[in-house]
């Protein structure tokens, strides 16, 4: 189908802001926050990731869809964000071993969107005004009844999301006879932060939010990792709970992006929405310990408070986010505890990041170590 032989769709935002273009994937009506990433490339990766859910996705890259979708590029078994903006939309793909084309993914999922509207000035926008709540519209044309419905939309602030993406029942990935387990805590956990570990020799059980920590401990893990996902942190009491009880347990504990937030919420660090984000794929971050710099991968609205990190006496800031000097990593000083606000599992180009996860195992093998001397002292 052709772009012009699409119907027409809107985009309202909170603000009054209004867009004209028109429909691709699914037609229907859907509100979220509006966010904007500024990735040029894995776009299915982006749709894919639970810690977008509830959110519109406007992409800043002028043109998506010419490579379509694969079927084993996926961060979820579906895509997660509630609605797409993007400039110009190719329906027609090429790609060697694609599986077909973005729009129809986008229909069969029952994603709504839109295209062909000035992104630029959309994404300035956002840049400016901050995050806000918006509507998509393929169907009903009539401003002030789609204002309506975008005025009971729920905020972002304040709102818990994992336990609409966290997995009902615990599963396992990895060899049976791995070096160490990993009882992975899912908050909207991606895919690849399996991977990542199942390479690095750990077999890992994801365990539902709602998991009991006697649960988890039961299977006997060597280490912990707290996941990323959606929503408000400042809205998960159990959840912080949860973390706070993991951590006195001594056995070492890694939190990406929403894990990182809830580890610093359990250590008593204030979290806070930012203004409009990070979301990319080229975010500049200073490791403090080593001096060096790293590209990073972003996906997150909120952000811990620094000042509540640099008067914990526990606390160690160990990165921070070079645009916009906000807190990037931190880690429980003379515990193997530690955590990091981007996405150290993806892969925007380069892997500057993956370093984590072997000093998670490292903390794990130590651990392990200490264990069996202290047996064998016994």
């Amino acid at each position: 189908m052709l772009i012009s032989q699409r119907p027409e769709a809107v985009l309202l935002l909170a603000d009054g802001t209004f867009f004209r273009g028109r429909a691709i994937g699914a037609q229907g009506i859907t509100t979220g926050e509006i966010c904007f990433n500024t990735g040029m490339t894995g776009y299915q990766e982006i749709f894919t990731d639970p810690s977008y859910t509830g959110q519109i996705m406007t992409m800043a890259t002028p043109h998506v869809g010419n490579y379509g979708v694969k079927d084993d590029e996926v961060e979820s078994e579906r895509p997660r964000i509630a609605g797409l903006v993007v400039k110009k939309f190719s329906a027609v793909w090429s790609r060697p071993g694609g599986s077909g084309s973005l729009d129809d993914y986008l229909r069969k999922h029952g994603v709504v969107g839109i295209s062909d509207i000035d992104t630029r000035k959309l994404v300035r926008h956002i840049r400016d005004n901050g995050a806000q709540n918006a509507i998509i519209s393929s169907t009903e044309m009539d401003v002030e009844k789609l204002r309506a419905q975008l005025a009971v939309a729920p905020d972002m602030a304040g709102l818990e999301l994992s336990s609409t993406v966290s997995t009902k029942e615990p599963y396992e990935v990895g060899a049976p006879d791995a070096a160490y387990r990993v009882a992975l805590v899912d908050f909207g956990v991606k895919r690849n932060i399996e991977r990542c570990l199942t390479e690095r020799g750990c077999r890992v059980r994801v365990f539902p939010m709602t998991a009991t920590l006697q649960e988890m401990l039961a299977w006997k893990p060597h280490g912990f990792l707290l996941s990323n996902g959606p929503g408000d942190p400042g809205a998960m009491p159990a959840s912080v709970a949860l973390v706070r009880s993991i951590v006195e347990t001594g056995i070492p504990v890694f939190g990406i992006c929403l894990g990182h937030q809830l580890l610093a919420e359990s250590q008593g660090l204030g979290t806070e929405k930012m203004h409009h984000g990070h979301r990319g794929i080229n975010h500049p971050i200073k490791n403090l310990v080593t001096g060096r710099d790293e590209i990073t991968s972003q996906n997150h609205g909120f952000v811990v408070r620094r000042a509540d990190a640099e008067r914990h006496a526990e606390v160690e800031v160990t990165h921070v986010h070079l645009n916009d000097g906000s807190i990037a990593g931190i880690r429980l000083k003379g515990r193997p505890v530690f955590s990091v606000q981007y996405h150290p599992e993806a892969g925007p180009g380069p892997y500057d990041s993956r370093y984590l996860f072997d000093d998670h195992v490292a903390n794990m093998k130590a651990a392990a170590s200490v264990g069996t001397s202290q047996l064998q002292n016994a």
